[in-house]
This record gives structure tokens, C-alpha cells and sequence, in this order.
């Protein structure tokens, strides 16, 4: 398990509170349970899920990842919503 920086940018920052935090993962998608309680943390009425994590467009420093992606340590990762419109 690699200690990496995740930020959260977008309109998942804003549903959640949550702009960084420090986390001990193996893969990006052990991060998600990690957020998830932190959010629930900060707002227990919180009604973020771990499909919308799922959803959100995942950066290992600097570069496009999927969900499998291996983390190394020091690794920064950031999340963010997908934004839509018209």
C-alpha cells in the first residue's frame, strides 16, 4: 500500500466538502471506501455513492488512469466530476 495525495476538484468537491487528503492505497479504486467515510465524516447526510466516485475522471500525476491503475508511493491523484452541458 503507497501513501498518495488525492484532490478533488470539480462538482464532486462541492457535493462532498472534501478538497484533499492523504491516503494509504493500492489502486485508485481502494480510495474510494477511504472517501466515502471522509465525506460521510464531514456530512453524514451526504448522498454521494460509490458509483459517482466510479463516474469521476481519475489523474495519477498528471496522467488520464482507470480505476486498476497501481499506486506508487507518493503518488498524487486527483478526482473529478465529468461536467455536461449544453
Amino acid at each position: 500500500m503507497a501513501h498518495v495525495h488525492v484532490k478533488i476538484l470539480g462538482l464532486f468537491r462541492l457535493d462532498t466538502g472534501l478538497r484533499e487528503l492523504h491516503a494509504q492505497a493500492g489502486r485508485v479504486k481502494d480510495l474510494y471506501p477511504v472517501l466515502l467515510a471522509k465525506a460521510r465524516e464531514l456530512n453524514p447526510d451526504t448522498t454521494i455513492t460509490a458509483a459517482d466516485i466510479d463516474g469521476c475522471i481519475v489523474l495519477v500525476n498528471g496522467v488520464q488512469s482507470k480505476k486498476g491503475t497501481r499506486l506508487a508511493e507518493g503518488d498524487e491523484v486527483y478526482l473529478m466530476s465529468p461536467v455536461c452541458g449544453g
